[in-house]
Protein backbone atom coordinates (compact mmCIF):
# COMPACT_ATOMS: atom_id res chain seq x y z
CA UNK A 1 0.00 0.00 0.00
CA UNK A 2 1.35 3.39 -0.95
CA UNK A 3 2.15 5.72 1.94
CA UNK A 4 1.93 9.51 1.97
CA UNK A 5 2.93 11.98 4.67
CA UNK A 6 3.73 15.62 5.34
CA UNK A 7 7.44 16.31 5.14
CA UNK A 8 9.69 18.04 7.62
CA UNK A 9 11.76 21.10 6.62
CA UNK A 10 15.13 19.38 6.90
CA UNK A 11 17.70 19.89 4.16
CA UNK A 12 19.45 16.57 4.82
CA UNK A 13 19.72 13.81 2.21
CA UNK A 14 16.67 14.04 -0.08
CA UNK A 15 16.54 10.23 -0.27
CA UNK A 16 15.51 9.93 3.41
CA UNK A 17 11.85 9.74 4.46
CA UNK A 18 11.74 13.25 6.01
CA UNK A 19 8.88 12.66 8.45
CA UNK A 20 7.63 15.37 10.75
CA UNK A 21 7.84 14.71 14.47
CA UNK A 22 5.42 13.18 15.19
CA UNK A 23 4.79 11.75 11.71
CA UNK A 24 1.70 13.07 9.92
CA UNK A 25 0.42 10.45 7.46
CA UNK A 26 -2.46 11.10 5.09
CA UNK A 27 -4.81 8.66 3.37
CA UNK A 28 -5.10 8.30 -0.39
CA UNK A 29 -8.51 9.99 -0.33
CA UNK A 30 -7.01 12.93 1.59
CA UNK A 31 -4.11 13.04 -0.87
CA UNK A 32 -6.58 13.30 -3.74
CA UNK A 33 -8.63 16.05 -2.05
CA UNK A 34 -5.53 18.04 -1.09
CA UNK A 35 -3.60 17.71 -4.36
CA UNK A 36 -5.57 15.88 -7.06
CA UNK A 37 -2.93 13.12 -7.14
CA UNK A 38 -4.45 9.74 -8.00
CA UNK A 39 -3.12 6.29 -7.15
CA UNK A 40 -3.97 2.90 -8.61
CA UNK A 41 -2.62 -0.54 -7.73
CA UNK A 42 -1.44 -2.47 -10.80
CA UNK A 43 0.08 -5.95 -11.08
CA UNK A 44 3.72 -5.05 -11.93
CA UNK A 45 4.50 -8.51 -13.31
CA UNK A 46 1.45 -8.62 -15.61
CA UNK A 47 0.82 -4.93 -16.19
CA UNK A 48 0.24 -5.42 -19.93
CA UNK A 49 -2.97 -7.34 -19.18
CA UNK A 50 -3.99 -5.54 -15.97
CA UNK A 51 -7.65 -4.51 -16.34
CA UNK A 52 -7.30 -1.28 -14.35
CA UNK A 53 -4.38 -0.14 -16.50
CA UNK A 54 -6.20 -1.11 -19.71
CA UNK A 55 -9.23 0.90 -18.63
CA UNK A 56 -7.12 3.91 -17.62
CA UNK A 57 -5.30 3.88 -20.95
CA UNK A 58 -8.58 3.68 -22.85
CA UNK A 59 -10.54 6.31 -20.87
CA UNK A 60 -7.69 8.81 -20.67
CA UNK A 61 -6.23 8.23 -24.11
CA UNK A 62 -2.73 7.16 -23.10
CA UNK A 63 -1.35 6.24 -26.50
CA UNK A 64 2.42 6.43 -25.96
CA UNK A 65 4.57 4.68 -23.38
CA UNK A 66 8.20 4.14 -22.60
CA UNK A 67 10.30 2.88 -19.72
CA UNK A 68 12.84 4.60 -17.52
CA UNK A 69 15.40 3.02 -15.24
CA UNK A 70 17.12 5.26 -12.71
CA UNK A 71 20.29 4.15 -11.01
CA UNK A 72 23.89 5.22 -11.04
CA UNK A 73 24.74 2.29 -13.32
CA UNK A 74 22.08 2.79 -15.97
CA UNK A 75 21.30 6.52 -16.16
CA UNK A 76 23.59 8.83 -18.13
CA UNK A 77 24.53 11.97 -16.19
CA UNK A 78 23.06 10.38 -13.05
CA UNK A 79 23.80 13.20 -10.58
CA UNK A 80 22.61 15.90 -12.99
CA UNK A 81 19.39 14.01 -13.81
CA UNK A 82 18.56 13.46 -10.14
CA UNK A 83 19.10 17.14 -9.46
CA UNK A 84 16.79 18.00 -12.36
CA UNK A 85 14.10 15.56 -11.16
CA UNK A 86 14.29 17.06 -7.65
CA UNK A 87 13.96 20.67 -8.79
CA UNK A 88 10.42 21.88 -8.08
CA UNK A 89 8.51 22.12 -11.36
CA UNK A 90 5.21 21.54 -13.14
CA UNK A 91 4.13 20.11 -16.50
CA UNK A 92 1.42 21.05 -18.98
CA UNK A 93 0.28 17.38 -19.07
CA UNK A 94 -0.40 14.77 -16.42
CA UNK A 95 2.61 12.81 -15.23
CA UNK A 96 1.78 9.10 -15.19
CA UNK A 97 4.22 6.59 -13.70
CA UNK A 98 3.87 2.88 -13.01
CA UNK A 99 6.63 1.47 -10.81
CA UNK A 100 7.80 -1.94 -12.04
CA UNK A 101 10.78 -2.39 -9.73
CA UNK A 102 12.59 -0.42 -7.03
CA UNK A 103 11.19 2.55 -5.15
CA UNK A 104 11.27 6.31 -4.79
CA UNK A 105 9.38 9.41 -3.72
CA UNK A 106 7.18 11.92 -5.48
CA UNK A 107 6.78 15.15 -3.51
CA UNK A 108 3.77 17.37 -4.24
CA UNK A 109 2.52 20.68 -2.84
CA UNK A 110 -0.81 20.84 -1.02
CA UNK A 111 -3.29 23.76 -0.81
CA UNK A 112 -1.12 25.46 1.83
CA UNK A 113 2.07 25.02 -0.22
CA UNK A 114 3.39 22.32 2.14
CA UNK A 115 5.25 19.28 0.83
CA UNK A 116 3.58 15.87 0.90
CA UNK A 117 5.88 12.91 0.21
CA UNK A 118 4.42 9.90 -1.65
CA UNK A 119 6.34 6.65 -1.45
CA UNK A 120 6.04 4.50 -4.58
CA UNK A 121 6.94 0.81 -4.92
CA UNK A 122 6.30 -1.92 -7.51
CA UNK A 123 2.68 -1.88 -8.65
CA UNK A 124 2.01 1.74 -7.70
CA UNK A 125 0.63 3.80 -10.57
CA UNK A 126 0.57 7.48 -9.73
CA UNK A 127 -1.05 10.26 -11.74
CA UNK A 128 0.21 13.74 -10.94
CA UNK A 129 -2.11 16.39 -12.37
CA UNK A 130 -1.05 19.01 -14.85
CA UNK A 131 -0.13 22.30 -13.17
CA UNK A 132 0.85 20.95 -9.72
CA UNK A 133 4.30 21.77 -8.36
CA UNK A 134 6.14 18.54 -7.71
CA UNK A 135 9.50 16.77 -7.76
CA UNK A 136 10.91 13.24 -7.69
CA UNK A 137 13.80 11.53 -5.94
CA UNK A 138 15.08 8.05 -5.45
CA UNK A 139 15.07 6.66 -1.92
CA UNK A 140 18.10 5.15 -0.15
CA UNK A 141 17.94 2.08 -2.44
CA UNK A 142 18.99 4.31 -5.39
CA UNK A 143 16.97 2.39 -7.96
CA UNK A 144 13.63 2.56 -9.73
CA UNK A 145 12.26 1.16 -12.98
CA UNK A 146 9.00 2.65 -14.22
CA UNK A 147 6.68 2.85 -17.20
CA UNK A 148 5.74 6.35 -18.36
CA UNK A 149 2.46 6.98 -20.15
CA UNK A 150 1.43 9.94 -22.31
CA UNK A 151 -1.44 11.20 -24.42
CA UNK A 152 0.13 11.48 -27.86
CA UNK A 153 3.81 12.27 -28.23
CA UNK A 154 5.55 12.92 -24.90
CA UNK A 155 6.14 16.45 -23.74
CA UNK A 156 9.31 16.46 -21.65
CA UNK A 157 9.36 20.11 -20.65
CA UNK A 158 9.43 20.87 -16.94
CA UNK A 159 8.59 24.45 -16.00
CA UNK A 160 10.47 25.33 -12.85
CA UNK A 161 8.80 27.33 -10.12
CA UNK A 162 7.63 30.07 -10.38
CA UNK A 163 5.26 29.30 -13.25
CA UNK A 164 2.04 30.61 -11.71
CA UNK A 165 1.02 32.53 -14.83
CA UNK A 166 0.78 29.38 -16.97
CA UNK A 167 -2.69 28.29 -18.06
CA UNK A 168 -2.22 24.75 -16.72
CA UNK A 169 -1.33 26.19 -13.30
CA UNK A 170 -4.40 28.44 -13.26
CA UNK A 171 -6.66 25.49 -14.18
CA UNK A 172 -5.03 23.39 -11.46
CA UNK A 173 -5.64 26.11 -8.85
CA UNK A 174 -9.31 26.30 -9.88
CA UNK A 175 -9.67 22.52 -9.47
CA UNK A 176 -7.82 22.71 -6.15
CA UNK A 177 -10.34 25.25 -4.83
CA UNK A 178 -13.12 22.76 -5.60
CA UNK A 179 -11.34 19.82 -3.92
CA UNK A 180 -11.05 18.10 -7.31
CA UNK A 181 -14.76 17.31 -7.25
CA UNK A 182 -14.86 17.22 -11.06
CA UNK A 183 -12.13 14.57 -11.48
CA UNK A 184 -12.82 11.04 -12.61
CA UNK A 185 -12.22 8.46 -9.85
CA UNK A 186 -14.66 5.71 -10.90
CA UNK A 187 -11.88 3.52 -12.32
CA UNK A 188 -10.71 2.61 -8.80
CA UNK A 189 -13.82 0.55 -8.07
Amino acid sequence: MVRAWYMDDSCTDQRLEHHRIPPKYISLSELFKLTGVEHFKIDPKNYETDKILQELRSKRGYSYEDEIECSQECLDNYEKKLKTFFTEHLHTDEEIRLVLNGSGYFDVRDKNDEWIRIEVKPGDLIIIPSGIYHRFTLDINNYIKAKRYFVGEPVWLPYNRPADEMECRQKYIDRLKNNFSTSVQEIKS
